[in-house]
């Protein structure tokens, strides 16, 4: 870095330093003499700048997780008078055993048609070369997440809310549970359908602990059937039959024309007449569209969207993403092992 860049660099950073943060009633604009405080701005731009904040923090999380196995690593190594690279040989690459060829062959021949004209001995190698690549991550996340466990390391960056209403939703699991899952979703979503295998896991695994809220957010461009979809879910839901309807639209995907969606109504056991009048009628048009609109305020732009506790996950991200968020708010409510010890305080206060 030049001596000139530097000084322009170091400026920038004193002047940032000099200006004070904003607080809740700190004045940000004059129109007509009238003030505009930093909340009333938070009010209206709050749930647009959210998923800048989150990604910030997804940011911001990644790198402190890698500092944190960065230092745990080194005072292990340290511990045993060594070097973290003959740390890591001893406790990573010497516990990694071979993949077995039969193994490699196994997926060679299941993705066959990935490798093109390679030849099957170098499609082999790379196989092994990708295959043991992952299993040497694998063993080093249990050995940073055994010192961790040993360190008691607890991670305390507050990552940004948004308060999301569950209103009068179909949802499952206690109303006072320290955990409250929002997820906005579109019957006719590949992915929606996927996540719900991970969202049934973690009601099993924190049985008690987790209150599930389904809101619809129907993605009319690119699923024309799936508004339709939303709304005979909720005429199910007047007949107490929302969550069995729920699993048997994200069951058959291919299948949410009208005359579908009638005959599975039958197939659950639900009054076939009341529930084609409802759909007929259009009752519950309104109550999915509003849910789309308040979830295009909340910023959902894509599905399936979850807020845990106001915490933002987008997509069907793997179990452990969740289990993991779940984890945090849990230890935040109150003392817990593995979700199993938690107490019940209501959830966190969410920012606006």
């Amino acid at each position: 870095m030049t001596r000139s860049r530097g000084l322009v660099v170091l400026t920038a950073i004193v002047a940032m330093a000099a200006v004070p943060r904003a607080g809740a009633g700190d004045v940000v604009a004059l129109i007509d003499g009238e003030p505009l405080t930093s909340s009333q701005l938070e009010e209206v731009a709050g749930p647009r700048l959210f998923q800048v904040r989150t990604q910030q923090y997804q940011a911001q999380r990644q790198i402190l997780e890698e500092e944190i196995a960065r230092r745990l690593l080194a005072k292990e190594a340290q511990s045993r008078h060594l070097s973290v690279d003959d740390l890591l040989k001893q406790e990573v690459d010497a516990k990694v055993a071979p993949v077995p060829e039969t193994e490699l062959k196994t997926f060679y021949e299941a993705n066959k048609a990935r490798f093109g004209t390679l030849a099957e001995a170098d499609a082999l190698k790379r196989i092994e070369t990708g295959m043991r690549q992952q299993r040497l991550g694998e063993r080093r996340n249990e050995l940073v997440a055994s010192l961790r466990a040993r360190a008691g390391v607890r991670v305390l960056l507050e990552p940004p809310r948004l308060r999301v209403e569950a209103g009068d939703n179909p949802s499952r699991g206690p109303v006072d549970a320290p955990v409250t899952i929002i997820e906005f979703s579109d019957f006719q979503c590949p992915f929606c359908s996927r996540a719900t295998g991970t969202v049934k896991k973690l009601e099993e695994a924190y049985p008690g602990k987790i209150r599930f809220v389904y809101r619809d957010f129907p993605l009319v461009q690119i699923h024309p059937r799936a508004a339709r979809a939303a709304e005979a879910a909720a005429c199910a839901n007047d007949q107490g039959k929302f969550w069995a309807m729920h699993d048997a639209l994200f069951s058959h995907q291919d299948k949410l024309e009208d005359a579908d969606l009638k005959q599975r109504a039958a197939d659950l056991g639900l009054d076939a007449a009341l529930f084609g009048a409802c759909l007929d009628s259009g009752r519950h048009t309104a109550e999915v569209k509003k849910d789309q609109s308040e979830g295009e305020r909340y910023g959902v732009a894509s599905t399936p969207a979850f807020f845990v506790n106001g915490r933002l996950i987008v997509g069907a991200q793997p179990y452990e993403t969740f289990a993991r968020v779940v984890e945090e708010e849990l230890a935040r409510s109150g003392p817990t092992e593995k979700g199993k010890d938690a107490a019940h305080p209501s959830s966190p206060p969410s920012t606006p």
